[in-house]
């Protein structure tokens, strides 16, 4: 399958999963973000081009699907997305606790870096009120999250099948 039809609709799947799943999924308020894994995977099995664009892209659907300012998430999981991406020529071996691993990171610096700008604009909660009770939980779930839904997705991304090396992963 051609890459930038994989990566649509890698990120179609992720938008029909947070319209649809995302609500009932919410625990004490912490609702996942699907668009968040979608786009970390698609950053570490593509590189950091496709990361990034797929963070520009995967954020400006999600700031135009909450009612609030529009870009600050874009921002946001487009550098997640790069940096995430310059991660995958060094993942060097088959396993899935080194992406789990980028996934809690990266979580945690979306929430943070998300939670300082809409602090910033004054359109969201105090930051310091919202780290105890959004950022953590939200990084444990995506965590949990992306044990199950990493394999899964890097698979159908994957765009050589045969791993020759222990050069890249997923």
């Amino acid at each position: 399958m051609n890459k930038t039809l994989s990566v649509a609709l890698a990120l179609l799947g992720g938008y029909v999963l947070q319209v649809s799943l995302a609500p009932q999924l919410a625990v004490f308020g912490v609702v996942p973000n699907f668009m968040f894994l979608v786009v970390v995977t698609i950053a570490l099995t593509q590189g950091p081009v496709s990361g990034g664009v797929a963070g520009f892209v995967g954020g400006l659907v999600f700031d135009l699907l909450n009612a609030g300012v529009v870009g600050p998430f874009a921002l946001v999981l487009a550098v997640v997305g790069y940096v995430a991406g310059a991660l995958n020529a060094n993942l060097f071996a088959e396993g899935w606790l080194l992406p789990v691993t980028v996934v809690a990171v990266a979580s945690l610096a979306t929430e943070v870096s998300y939670g300082l700008i809409l602090a910033v604009l004054g359109t969201g909660p105090q930051f310091w009120d919202g780290l105890l009770t959004v950022v953590v939980p939200s990084v444990i779930y995506h965590t949990a999250l992306a044990v199950i839904l990493y394999p899964l997705l890097a698979r159908l991304l994957r765009t050589e099948r045969p791993m020759k090396s222990f050069r890249r992963l997923a």
